[in-house]
């Protein structure tokens, strides 16, 4: 039995140009996970269905589980390892710290790049719309209210007037 042939591949990551090579039929979550280190993207059912494998492609989140690698070439794909700004956290993820948004952890990547792509489009979602932007993100521990505050307190910092010499 021979290998499956692989075919390079450029993406943008994060920002930064990357050329794996990458067998037909490879998920953009496989490529994430297994050939390129960012092991934030979670693997969970495999079915679409508990968004902890959620990225961000165009700006718009996509379950990376039931996405071709190969149908990313020349979009622009963000994960969690994108989210913080050299040294400082992305205001969702100093939220979800400060406000219990997380516990175990597992979906947490999942969650944050589809809260991400909420507050992109829209900083000052009514509770209503942030329960139906996360309503793909499946978590057996913190039973949502936390995610959910975590969340109107990310768009609340976002929204906060720049203190002088900050």
């Amino acid at each position: 039995m021979s290998l499956p042939e692989k075919t390079p591949l450029l993406l943008n990551v994060n920002g930064e140009d990357m050329e794996v090579l990458v067998a037909a039929g490879k998920t953009l979550l496989e490529v994430l996970r297994e050939d390129l280190d960012l092991t934030g993207t979670k693997h969970g059912c495999e079915l679409g269905e508990c968004g902890a494998c959620t990225v961000l492609r165009d700006g718009q989140p996509v379950l990376s589980c039931l996405l071709l690698a190969n149908e990313c070439e020349g979009t622009l794909i963000e994960t969690v390892e994108g989210l913080a700004d050299k040294d400082r956290l992305h205001p969702l993820q100093l939220a979800f710290a400060e406000h219990g948004g997380l516990q175990c952890g597992y979906c947490t990547p999942g969650v944050l790049m589809t809260a991400k792509a909420l507050l992109d489009g829209n900083s000052r979602p009514h509770r209503s719309q942030i329960r139906e932007a996360l309503s793909g993100n499946l978590c057996r521990c913190t039973g949502y209210q936390q995610i959910i505050e975590s969340v109107e307190h990310a768009a609340a910092a976002i929204n906060a007037p720049a203190k002088a010499g900050s």
